[in-house]
């Protein structure tokens, strides 16, 4: 057991360019001491996550002058939805390109691709060539999440993951949160292609972090490699019309239903070539035998339905507290901050816990069945309760789902072999993206669903706030006003109880992963 714990320290010095010394080994039972590895190691990959989740958020700020500047308002969304298919189309092959020519060699590549992206989008003359610069962009940004992620599994001991992996998700939860701040800072004093300058430097600090500090990386298995070209055609095929036919649902517009009806048949139809193609493929870009495996998929189920939960909550939050609450934009914004913060908390605490007693699934079992709890309180109570008390509420019950968001990626990782470990963590991502996606389609649908039960304007005023802001409400009397609110509360309701239930699934998964201690 020592020389295994031991083995497993060397190599992790090796990768940071520190050469293992056979005196410095810990004695039996105490943990190696991973500070100055953690320090050497951590910037380069905690600055590229920053970077990559920053540009998930910091755009949105931007898209009303983005929209003012090119024209095409209709059409403004493929800015974002590009971005998101591109980063979701990406992860797995950089995990399986991070496989077979090593982590450290791909991320550099990810970091260039997404730099350049970013200073396209910096010029773009148009929308149309914005929507392609954003593409290039997401095509580097989906490897900055998923190397990142991968390379702290690569060089941490496999107790002390779950602490890291915390740490990245806290700086992604906080990537996050700044990133509609800083965009919209960045286009009031300076316009909206300021918003993609701050990019290209971040991506160079985190190569050159990357090249002095990852210098003994290792190599990856590219012995025998061929990259599967069918299966990625495929999987974009899915990937593509199944994002942006849960875009066209999110809006709720029925002239759109058509489309998004005949986008959701291609992405079923390539979802099954894939799958053929898949199984039979000498070197899968999905390998389904690993995917297949209980704790893989289960793992990635239940990231699944805590991020349709988490996001498609947070989502329309902020209707709720500008139509319902009286909170001005900026202020209905603002008060999701908090939600993010907990959730990194919670994610940065389960890793610990995770490190000291080696249970996998137990904490965030007690913290999404908490969070299930907290969600059905706040359907039942939402007409009654104050506003800090609701605040509260959400806040703790972000803090237990972050707590599975390090379990997650650990399980993942540990149920896999190391020459496929980039392949499963890119598939965390990949089915959180869709999970994300899928949530607030559904959150949307049942929104409209409940209002539209209710008889009345509101369902058409709902659609309205949605896609044009809350300059909708301005025309109405108070009279009417008062009677949105009312109906939305009841509509608000539903959609919490929606998000409990899939909570509530999640919690029910994290008894069912098999891999339950390390």
């Amino acid at each position: 057991m020592r020389r295994g714990v031991h083995g497993i320290r060397a190599s992790a010095l090796a990768l940071a360019g520190m050469p293992p010394r056979p005196d410095a080994a810990p004695p039996e039972g105490v943990p190696p001491d991973l500070r100055r590895l953690f320090l050497q190691v951590f910037p380069a990959v905690g600055l590229a996550m920053f970077g990559a989740a920053l540009d998930q958020t910091i755009v949105s700020a931007a898209l009303p002058a983005i929209a003012r500047s090119l024209g095409e308002v209709e059409r403004i969304s493929w800015v974002v939805v590009s971005y998101l298919v591109a980063t979701t189309v990406a992860a797995p092959v950089y995990g399986r390109l991070g496989d077979a020519f090593g982590r450290r060699r791909m991320l550099l590549v990810a970091l260039g691709v997404y730099a350049l992206g970013a200073m396209l989008c910096a010029v773009a003359p148009s929308l149309d060539l914005l929507t392609l610069a954003r593409m290039v962009q997401g095509f580097g940004g989906g490897g900055l999440i998923s190397l990142s992620v991968a390379l702290i599994a690569e060089v941490v001991p496999p107790r002390e993951r779950g602490r890291f992996q915390g740490y990245i998700a806290g700086v992604f939860a906080l990537a996050s949160a700044l990133g509609p701040l800083a965009g919209g800072l960045l286009t009031e004093f300076f316009g909206w292609r300021a918003v993609f300058l701050l990019q290209p430097p971040l991506s160079l600090l985190a190569a050159v972090m990357a090249v002095r500090r990852l210098r003994n990386a290792q190599p990856g298995v590219a012995r025998g490699f061929s990259f599967d070209w069918a299966g990625l055609l495929l999987f974009a095929l899915f990937v593509g019309p199944a994002l942006l036919a849960l875009d066209q649902a999110r809006r709720l517009d029925p002239s759109a239903l058509g489309v998004a009806a005949l986008l959701a048949m291609l992405a079923g139809g390539a979802l099954f070539l894939l799958w053929r193609w898949e199984r039979r493929a000498p070197d899968p870009l999905l390998p389904l035998a690993v995917l297949g495996e209980p704790s893989v998929w289960r793992a990635n189920l239940l990231s699944a339905m805590v991020a349709g939960a988490f996001v498609g909550s947070i989502a329309f939050l902020p209707l709720y507290f500008f139509a319902v609450r009286g909170l001005s934009p900026s202020g209905a914004g603002l008060a999701l901050l908090p939600l993010a913060a907990t959730a990194a908390f919670g994610a940065m605490l389960v890793g610990r816990l995770f490190a000291r007693t080696g249970r996998t699934m137990r904490w965030s079992g007690i913290g999404l069945s908490c969070s299930a709890v907290l969600l059905l309180g706040v359907a039942y109570e939402l007409g009654a309760m104050p506003l800090w008390a609701m605040a509260t509420v959400l806040g703790l019950a972000s803090f237990g789902f972050g707590t599975s968001f390090p379990m997650v990626q650990v399980t993942v990782q540990l149920a896999v072999p190391r020459e496929r470990l980039g392949s499963a963590t890119a598939s965390v991502q990949f089915t959180r993206a869709l999970g994300a996606a899928t949530g607030t389609a559904l959150m949307g649908a049942v929104l409209f669903g409940a209002l539209v039960s209710q008889g009345g304007a509101a369902a058409e005023l709902f659609v309205a706030l949605v896609n044009r802001g809350p300059e909708v409400l301005a025309a109405l009397s108070e009279a009417a006003r008062a009677e949105f609110r009312a109906e939305m509360v009841n509509a608000f309701r539903a959609a919490f109880l929606t998000a409990a239930l899939l909570v509530a699934g999640a919690a029910w998964l994290t008894t069912r992963v098999p891999l339950r201690r390390v």
